[in-house]
């Protein structure tokens, strides 16, 4: 591992030390999730550059089984981002864990309160369905269009 170490580029091995399991005890949760992107993206990085170097030498050795020795310093390379990505995520599982039985325990903690009794309902008046004013004229017609409606009522009901 060290060999592979030794051929990182500078920014990837910033990130290889930043992820050294002693500084990963003093991160928060924020801090983690970053630092847990940035890993999954090189790791990603380094697989997709490893696959695609694969199968441009599969043409130039003969086969996957040759040129799977060719390969063998990209595929490392994507093997220690991914051993990486694996502590970080089981750190970072560890503080969400944590914090949310902080969270659970300050939620338990709290006096509850009586629920709030909901308002008192307004009696609504009967609906009314004629909205219009309410004369002696209209009573009167409204009271001949009744009576002619049950005389032609009678009048059928006698046949």
């Amino acid at each position: 591992m060290d060999a592979i170490l030794g051929s990182l580029t500078e920014t990837e091995l910033a990130l290889v030390r930043e992820a050294d399991p002693d500084r990963l005890t003093t991160l928060d949760e924020d801090a983690l999730i970053e630092l847990h992107t940035r890993v999954r993206k090189a790791r990603n990085k380094q697989v997709k550059n490893y696959r695609r170097r694969a199968a441009t030498r599969i043409e130039e050795s003969g086969g996957r089984g040759k040129a799977y020795a060719r390969n063998a310093r990209r595929r490392a390379k994507a093997e220690v981002f991914e051993e990486l990505l694996s502590a970080v995520s089981t750190r970072l599982a560890t503080v969400a864990h944590e914090s949310a039985e902080t969270l659970r325990a300050e939620r338990l903690a709290e006096p509850v309160r009586p629920p709030v009794p909901p308002p008192p309902v307004k009696k609504l008046k009967p609906q009314q369905h004629d909205r219009r004013p309410k004369t002696p004229d209209r009573s009167k017609r409204h009271a001949s269009t009744r009576a002619s409606g049950a005389r032609r009522q009678a009048r059928r009901d006698n046949r």
